[in-house]
């Protein structure tokens, strides 16, 4: 069902702009972005030249603002697609006036347009949806398709942090991710029962771990 458009969301959206990086897409085929960049100036956008992290599908923005709080020696980039939802998480940093924090509205297949190649130095993925008929597996955030954009922006070295409740997706994930070269540890089938320190946990894990459903999580770092 389609999430119902947030009332003000245009002006909202606009007064938390300062958050927002532009990113327009809406006349660009993402199968051409090649012709068609606008990178970022990302010392410029943050006032600093610190390690670069992506959060990919980052909702509400629960993540990324704790994140940011936590690592002030980093600068975050969250990424989503959904208005009505990205909305929510700008205002909360804004709100928080965490420095470290700006947000892109767009989709990931976008993201080379803007971001600069092997620039990112982690990449989250949390609780990305499954797509589970095979059909639309294409769309899956660890999808071939998707490795590849991330491999060009990634850095020598930078890791893909991915957690999901979905068995199938993170066995989906780890066989892909294993073919493209990626280098797989910390791999955890039941990560609230592992020990694994300094988890932030997200508005979906939280429901699904309330469920007595396990939490996969895995680390795949790009090897030099």
């Amino acid at each position: 069902m389609r999430m119902r458009r947030k009332k003000n969301l245009e002006s909202r959206l606009e007064e938390c702009k300062s958050y927002l990086l532009p990113c327009d897409t809406a006349d660009l085929n993402f199968e051409n972005e090649e012709g068609n960049k606008a990178l970022y100036d990302i010392e410029k956008i943050f006032g600093s030249c610190k390690p670069l992290v992506l959060e990919i599908g980052c909702g509400k923005g629960a993540f990324a603002c704790e994140f940011a709080k936590r690592n002030p020696d980093k600068n975050i980039i969250a990424v989503e697609k959904v208005g009505n939802v990205i909305v929510a998480a700008a205002e909360t940093a804004m709100a928080q006036g965490i420095p470290n924090l700006r947000f892109m509205k767009c989709a990931a297949e976008y993201l080379p347009r803007f971001i600069p190649s092997g620039s990112v130095s982690e990449i989250y993925l949390n609780f990305s949806c499954p797509f589970p008929k095979a059909k639309y597996a294409k769309h899956r955030l660890t999808h071939p398709r998707f490795l590849a954009i991330y491999k060009e922006l990634m850095a020598p070295g930078a890791v893909i942090c991915q957690k999901t409740d979905n068995p199938r997706f993170f066995e989906f994930s780890i066989e892909n991710l294993s073919q493209a070269g990626f280098a797989l540890s910390n791999v955890s089938l039941d990560l609230h029962a592992s020990g694994f320190e300094g988890n932030i946990v997200t508005e979906y894990e939280h429901r699904f771990a309330s469920q007595g459903l396990p939490i996969y999580r895995l680390e795949a770092r790009l090897q030099k």
